[in-house]
């Protein structure tokens, strides 16, 4: 996608991503500001170097070009899986480029962080979808995407490691012909309301009226025990998850993180986006006091609505996050 991973023609020094720079403020003078862009200093990625390996294959876009904010991830919620028959060649490359454009938004809208994807059915053959391999989702490139069937199998990850919970896609999509996109997350305000009985996420303001009623919580303690590390890491926990998506677009997991899904790239990226603000919007708000929340009628008109206009907000987050990870010039 043009300024996050293309091509690129010769080779030049490595750029820094814009948000790294250099402020001196005297201690004393220090304000909040002051430790917040701090913080953005220090999260700002640097280019790899062009020879560096990935996955057994340079550092480089399928366009021959070497991506930008691109890293070598592994070891955690990975495995390396064998190959199961062969990849696609009809796919759209709009459609991957959409993915690859979706990882980097998601991250800088603070939706994921090091953790947490996002992935697409295939376009032409429904019975596959698109995810990237293991790795951070704000360095993903079209080279790091993998192509997998509705059990989860790779088809041409020739190596590299993978999701643990690429179930989570692959039962959801089988059990859902309709969803498109999946994106599974860990958002900061979603998780304390994944584990607070009682303090069920609700939609209260119009940009999220896709949560309906309130999400439904997944407890995997129903289905896999009390001793588990919390993650979906076969088919039997992915099919049981995906049930609860049976009258919802979105579900909290308890003590993990949420699921969303949409009928696009760009609209589960929106869900996702809001999710996590109306989250946070509703914990502050239960502090006040009594909170209002939306009625189901109110929630499936701004469904109709407002959802509608989910090219705007892509649009300006696409912006920034080529801002912040702009592609080397060819």
């Amino acid at each position: 996608m043009p300024g996050i991973a293309r091509s690129r023609q010769s080779q030049r020094t490595p750029l820094t991503c814009r948000l790294l720079i250099a402020v001196r403020v005297p201690l004393r003078r220090r304000s909040r500001g002051w430790h917040f862009l701090r913080m953005l200093i220090f999260s700002a990625h640097i280019i790899q170097p062009a020879d560096e390996t990935v996955g057994g294959e340079t550092g480089r876009n399928s366009k021959g070009g070497r991506a930008m904010c691109h890293s070598e991830s592994g070891g955690g919620a990975a495995v390396a899986v064998p190959d199961v028959g062969d990849a696609s060649s009809d796919v759209s490359t709009a459609l991957l480029d959409e993915l690859v454009a979706a990882n980097h938004i998601l991250f800088d809208q603070g939706v994921v962080d090091a953790f947490g994807h996002i992935s697409v059915r295939h376009d032409k053959r429904p019975d596959r979808f698109f995810l990237a391999r293991n790795m951070a989702p704000g360095r993903v490139t079209l080279d790091d995407l993998v192509e997998f069937t509705l059990d989860g199998e790779a088809v041409n990850a020739k190596g590299r490691k993978v999701y643990l919970e690429r179930f989570i896609h692959s039962e959801i999509f089988k059990a859902r012909p309709d969803v498109q996109a999946v994106v599974h997350s860990h958002s900061h305000s979603i998780v304390p309301l994944s584990v607070v009985r009682g303090a069920r996420l609700r939609p209260l303001f119009h940009m999220a009226g896709f949560i309906g009623p309130g999400a439904p919580v997944f407890e995997i303690r129903e289905v896999a025990g009390e001793s588990t590390d919390l993650l979906i890491s076969n088919r039997d926990i992915g099919a049981a998850l995906a049930r609860h998506f049976s009258e919802s677009d979105i579900v909290l997991m308890r003590g993990h993180g949420s699921t969303v899904v949409g009928d696009s790239i760009k609209r589960a990226v929106y869900r996702a986006v809001y999710a996590e603000l109306n989250a946070r919007y509703q914990l502050q708000a239960m502090q006040l006091g009594e909170v209002t929340f939306l009625t189901e009628g109110e929630c499936r008109a701004c469904v109709d609505k407002v959802e509608g206009q989910m090219q705007r907000p892509w649009d300006l987050w696409l912006e920034k996050a080529r801002i912040r990870c702009e592609a080397v010039p060819g």
